[in-house]
């Protein structure tokens, strides 16, 4: 109880301070919301525009005693405000009357005979001459501050058991500026960095000069991952991208097509006389924003702008975006931006009142420079740019370096996150919330994590029920080494498997690293054409308990590799490895590795020993990866990837058997197609020089499961296709509910829609044919179509998404090769995953 009249006195002292607040709904003679007013304090630039259900929050730290309220094809109203803070207000507007000198406008603007859409033309035609683009180099100093708050606190929640023992946090409590919710501040990242820029030959760097947060200094998961989950952005770029999805620039040549614009007010700002113009969207579940911006009247520089994502846009478990930008007058002609600030109010459901989790991103930008020439390595990218010392910054360097100061709720989430980690309850939450996110199960005083526990039970025709234990040593996300292993058990065969691996970074530098393991499993080798360099590595087919036919076409196999590997340009890797393998069938009755002893014909030989020698070429450009260790995470995954690999094997060495030479490529790309979503493509191609057992041969990868597997062919059963030569493409493409939103009856559902496109062309040599005759006999091949060399093998599938915003299913078909032994001309599979 007397918590909460705490919370009650606290929200008294913040609406006693000299503030404006006020919120409400806006409504026409009927009683219908009206979306996309405008609601501004009487005589000021401060205003914001009512959503959908014509609801608004605004706020001004100033004393305002009027609110203005209009929109287009309505009389404009004015409404007294006898308080600083104002409620639930309930605004009705009438249908106005046209004055003859202004044009009143109804429902979609027109794009002829717009002023606001001519004053779009002259941003479009200026706008590479504004901003930074005007020299030759630049640089300045980034501030950027990131917060997340728990959003929507009231007394059921300070009552609840979640936070029993730790009431104290909320005496931190504040209102939101943006959409007037009470708010909890969880956690906050500072950094400061200095940018450099180069237009004469497109490069640009940003040095980070310094990176604090409250709580978690040192973790570099969570910086990782709040500087992905905020990607920088121009908002004269046709799209911009947020979570994923790319959002139609206002101010874009597309965004004609996609907003109304209207051409509402004008007034001098910083001495500058500026235009204001409102838009909204032309249509609902579209990837768009509602919003105002002022722009020059000479240089067509915008001065400030803001946009708020509509809450129909088919994205999941975001309610708000909101962003505001102010750029700084230079010179007469000249326009910077000063200062960025974006609001995303995740959440489970768009519903009012539902609760959620702030994420807030103030940059600020000073101390520009122009026209300082550096030399072209002086942008060259460190494979290892970590420095401890970044993270660890005294106070003195922030109180210089800070460009807005931290006001008093962001001071106290530093000391209420040293507080709160001495609370047993939050630690347990905690541990949790890690357990979930890694897998693993973390025993700090042993310096130990048990898991992955999510592989601990499996299932397969040769092992039956399979129970799997394991774990790896950690001192911390950035250990210079690791040794991992596991045991695993199948109740069918009884018998026991294991794994065991070790890598040491040497150099952080180079990031020269060595590594060893040795694996004895069964494992669905069908499922993929690249060579892995993973020791401990396991397909996803070797245990699962949803599959189409026969998934007894396992192997056994003894795997020791070894290898050394360094970067020595940052996103480029090269690998020197060998291995050792040895294989044979898991299930003998039903699946035969067998082939021709080539030294003595009459001979039937059933396990094959090889030996192998493999250097692999790796590239990443544009990869961001999280910590400096001997393992780091990748921080982004709109990357591309490329791997080339040569692998030869040696004849001889430990009683090797076969003597050849494998060459393999692998591209992947993915590509953000504008407001059409995105397009993934992969291309694979490879060749082996010499004559080897179905076991070293290039399986066209299969998918007998009922799940969703990118890189495999849906329709394929495991080993339906052999070649020694082979090129495969993939295509998938998701609209991100671009055709959808067009159709009434499926707009409110945010489906999504996929296509996806696959085609495997190989061949295989009659010398493999013939030494692989009794497996391909056990097989049951068709003779004719062993491999797909006659015409190329494809097939296509059409698919939903985002069904209940987590699941998505795919009806796969198949294109030819028809008369194949137990062909699947048609299949469903599905998948499911969280997504923004």
């Amino acid at each position: 109880m007397r918590k909460v009249l705490g919370l009650i006195f606290f929200f008294g002292m913040v609406s006693a301070m000299a503030q404006t607040k006020v919120s409400g709904t806006i409504l026409d003679d009927e009683g219908e919301p009206v979306a996309f007013a405008n609601v501004v304090f009487k005589n000021s630039t401060t205003g914001t525009i009512s959503n959908e259900n014509g609801r608004f929050y605004i706020e001004s730290e100033e004393n305002y005693d009027t609110l203005v309220v209009s929109f287009i094809g309505f009389e404009t109203k004015e409404i007294a405000l006898t308080k600083r803070v104002t409620y639930d207000l309930e605004i009705s507007l009438s249908t106005g009357e046209q004055l003859d000198e202004v044009v009143v406008y109804s429902g979609k603007q027109s794009k002829k005979n717009n002023p606001a859409i001519d004053l779009l033309k002259k941003i479009w035609s200026r706008k590479r001459s504004n901003g930074l683009k005007q020299f030759k180099q630049y640089q300045y100093d980034k501030y950027e501050k990131v917060e997340f708050d728990l959003n929507t606190i009231d007394s059921a929640l300070i009552k609840s058991r979640l936070f029993r023992g730790m009431e104290f946090i909320f005496e931190e409590v504040d209102t939101s500026r943006i959409t007037g919710k009470t708010y909890l501040p969880m956690f906050i990242n500072e950094a400061f960095s200095k940018v450099y820029g180069d237009n004469e030959i497109d490069k640009e760097k940003e040095d980070l000069i310094g990176n604090k947060n409250s709580g978690f200094s040192n973790n570099q998961n969570i910086i990782g991952f709040v500087q992905d989950l905020y990607a920088d952005y121009n908002v004269y770029d046709n799209y911009l991208k947020f979570f994923d999805k790319s959002f139609v620039s206002p101010l874009s040549k597309t965004g004609v097509d996609t907003y109304n614009y209207v051409l509402a007010d004008s007034a001098y700002i910083d001495n500058k006389w500026c235009y204001n113009i409102i838009y909204y969207p032309r249509r609902k579940n579209e990837l768009t924003f509602k919003g105002d911006f002022w722009v020059s009247d000479t240089t067509y520089a915008i001065k400030n702008i803001n946009l708020q994502v509509t809450k129909s846009a088919n994205i999941n478990w975001v309610k708000e975006i909101y962003i505001e930008q102010d750029f700084e007058v230079l010179n007469d002609s000249i326009f910077l931006i000063k200062r960025d600030y974006m609001l995303s109010d995740f959440a489970l459901n768009k519903k009012e009142k539902s609760r959620g989790i702030y994420g807030k991103r103030t940059t600020l930008y000073d101390n520009y420079v122009f026209d300082q020439k550096k030399e072209k390595t002086f942008y060259d990218e460190k494979a290892d740019p970590y420095n401890e010392a970044i993270y660890n910054r005294d106070d003195a360097f922030w109180d210089r370096n800070r460009l807005e100061k931290l006001n008093k709720d962001e001071l106290g989430v530093y000391k209420m996150l040293d507080t709160l980690k001495t609370v047993p309850k939050f630690k347990r939450l905690y541990n949790l919330g890690s357990i979930l996110a890694s897998g693993y199960v973390e025993f700090d005083k042993l310096n130990f994590d048990y898991g992955p526990i999510f592989s601990t039970f499996g299932f397969n025709d040769v092992e039956g029920i399979r129970v799997r234990a394991g774990g790896r040593t950690y001192f911390g996300p950035n250990d210079l080494w690791r040794i991992e292993g596991y045991g695993a058990y199948g109740f069918k065969d009884n018998k026991f498997k294991y794994g065991i691996s070790g890598k040491w970074l040497l150099d952080r530098e180079l990031r020269l690293i060595v590594s060893a393991g040795n694996r004895r499993d069964v494992e669905q080798t069908a499922v993929s054409l690249s060579a892995t360099t993973d020791v401990l590595g396991r397909s996803f087919a070797s245990s699962s308990l949803l599959a189409s036919g026969d998934n007894s076409r396992l192997t056994n196999i003894n795997l020791t590799t070894a290898a050394v590997q360094f970067e020595p340009f940052k996103n480029v890797e090269l690998k020197l490895g060998s291995s050792f393998r040895t294989m044979r069938s898991a299930s003998p009755e039903t699946f035969s590795l067998s082939f021709i002893d080539p030294e003595n014909p009459g001979n039937i030989l059933s396990e094959v020993r090889q030996a192998e020698l493999g250097v692999t070429l790796s590239a990443f450009p544009r990869r961001k990866t999280i910590g400096y260790g001997v393992e780091r995470k990748d921080g982004n995954d709109n990357y591309s990837q490329f791997f080339l690999h040569y692998g030869k094997g040696v004849k001889g060495i430990l009683e090797s058997d076969f003597e050849y030479s494998k060459l393999q490529l692998f591209y992947r790309k993915p590509w953000q197609v504008g407001g059409f979503g995105r397009l993934y493509t992969t291309v694979e191609a490879g060749k082996t020089f010499g004559e080897v057992p179905l076991s070293l041969l290039s399986v066209v990868p299969g998918n007998q499961s009922y799940f969703s597997i990118y890189n495999t062919f849906s329709q394929l059963n495991f080993y339906e296709f052999i070649t020694d030569t082979y090129a495969t493409l993939h295509l998938e493409h998701n609209f991100n509910g671009r055709l959808f939103s067009r159709i009434p009856l499926l707009r409110k559902l945010n489906l999504r829609e996929i296509i996806g496109f696959r085609a495997v062309w190989g061949d295989i040599s009659d010398e493999n044919i013939a030494l692989n005759q009794p497996a391909f006999s056990s097989l049951t091949l068709n003779p004719d179509a062993i491999a797909p060399n006659k015409e190329i093998y494809w097939e296509y599938s059409v698919g939903i998404g985002n069904i209940f915003k987590i699941f998505r299913i795919d009806f796969n078909f198949r294109g030819n090769y028809f008369d194949n032994i137990d062909a699947r001309n048609f299949g469903v599979t599905g998948s499911f995953g969280f997504h923004f």
